[in-house]
Order: C-alpha cells, then structure tokens, then sequence
C-alpha cells in the first residue's frame, strides 16, 4: 500500500523505494490474515493523541496508476460512508506512507486524501460496531473503498471473514475528548434492537439540474442493465439536483462487477452510496 506505491509519485518521495509497487485490491496483490487470531472484545482503540503532520505521505496531490488523488488540507468536519477492506500478512513489516512500519495487530488504516496522521471512528453499518484507528498510511487504490483497515481493526469490526463492510469513516479531534468517548462494541442483542434495517447499497452515475437529463440516463440503464435505478431529488444551495442511483444492490461483488460494465455505457465516473 502504500509507501511502495509512492514510488510512483515523484523525485522528493521515492528515496526508500526499492521494489516494484504492490497495490491491494488488485489481482496481484493477493493478501491474507494470519495464523495468530485476535478475540473482537479484547482489542484496544488506537488512543487519538495530538501529533504533527507527518513529514512523509503528506503531498499535495500524488498519482497512482494514472490517476491523480489530493490530500486534504484538514480532516475537520470529514464523514464518509462507503465500503471498507483491510490488509494483512502481505505488508506487515513494511513501510507506510507515512514512513511508520505497517502493523496488522495494531489498529491503523489507510486513506487516500485523510492528512498524515489522522484519527477516526470507524463504524460498521451492518453491527454496529466501532474502532478508533490512526490513519497513518495511503490507499487502497480501489474505486469502490473508502479505507483499508489493519487486520485488527477489521478483527474488531467484524468485517474480516466477509473482506470487506459497510462503514461511517468519521475524523476526530484529539483535543475534543467528547469525540473520544468508549467505541466498546455493543452485545449482539442490543444490537439487533437498535437496528430497525439493512443499510442499502447504491451506485451514483450522474448528477443533473435537469429532471428530463436524469430520466433519460435512468430508463438508458434500467434497458441496458436490467437493475432497479432510483432518482433521488435533493436541494443544494437552493437549486434542485437530480441524482441517479442504480439499486439497491445485493453486495459489494454486485456494486463491483457493474462498476466495470459501467465505462462501457460511457459512464466512467461513479460513487458509492450508502442510504
């Protein structure tokens, strides 16, 4: 993930680099968790500490496999919600992006544009469960993931035999303790009496002032991909935006398999939403 990956990024940041780049999430770069397994109950949040920005992994834009991704000036006010995986054996030991030796039993992640370190709350919106971890490292380079997790933060989540989970990615401020309040994972059952449903799974295509634009994209791809697509009406600075979504979708394979049938219909730009 992630420092290697910097090897492709320029002059100022590829002086440790040595080998090849090895991206997760690719079909190269077959990755595993470890004979050593972790109880969920017993695994400690990262402990948010002030920390200055990282002298490493902090450029202003970087690119990987010709795309270009930004970092951002500050985590404050960031939420996201998407599609999380993690990293195991494959890069334990390694450098990070930040510069840190990767650690899979400790509770760190990965992000694209979070600062260099950053600290955040990640919750599975599938059980309800939460982790603190120290984002101290770039990727994964997947258009559909938002974060790559340690293996004991996947561990912690509940995501590690499925690879992959639905999840709130929330930064927090160190200096804000209510932020930092106990992320201890709540008892199954009163788990199942806080949800009330499944979170859906969607795929943004487009996003128009016009209604008559949306509804042409949305009966174009109901005919070509036979899938439910949904047009949801929302208000932005007081102008009406139409957004099209295909769904919901059953998983993550399905969301993965038609985002590459996608740039055959034209359509190379998507996001994942999670309703």
């Amino acid at each position: 993930m992630h420092t290697l990956l910097l090897c492709l990024i320029g002059a100022t940041l590829i002086t440790a680099c040595s080998r090849s780049p090895i991206i997760p999430g690719f079909p190269e770069s077959e990755d595993s968790a470890p004979s050593r397994r972790l109880n969920p109950d017993t695994i400690a949040d990262a402990t948010p500490r002030t920390e200055p920005r990282s002298r490493r992994g902090n450029p202003q834009s970087y690119v990987v496999r010709g795309q270009r991704y930004y970092t951002l000036e500050h985590s404050q006010g960031y939420v996201e919600k998407g599609i999380a995986s993690w990293y195991g054996t494959k890069f334990h030991g390694r450098s990070t992006s930040s510069g840190e030796p990767y650690d899979m039993y400790a509770m760190t992640a990965a992000h694209k544009s979070l600062p260099l370190p950053t600290y955040v709350r990640v919750t599975n919106l599938r059980n309800g469960r939460s982790a603190i971890v120290k984002v101290n490292d770039r990727g994964p380079f997947h258009d559909n993931r938002i974060i790559d997790l340690s293996y004991a933060a996947a561990t912690k989540l509940g995501i590690l035999g499925q690879g992959t989970g639905l999840v709130e990615v929330k930064a927090l401020d160190p200096r804000q303790p209510q932020q930092l309040a106990s992320s201890a994972s709540p008892h199954p059952a009163s788990i199942q009496a806080q949800r009330t449903k499944e979170p859906d799974l969607f795929i943004q295509v487009g996003a128009f002032s016009s209604r008559q634009n949306a509804n042409q994209l949305s009966h174009r791809l109901t005919n070509s991909l036979g899938e439910q697509v949904r047009i949801q009406e929302i208000e932005n600075q007081g102008k009406r935006i139409f957004r099209v979504q295909i769904g919901p979708l059953a998983s993550v394979e399905q969301v993965d398999s038609l985002s590459l049938n996608l740039p055959k219909l034209g359509i190379a730009e998507t996001q994942v939403i999670i309703d």
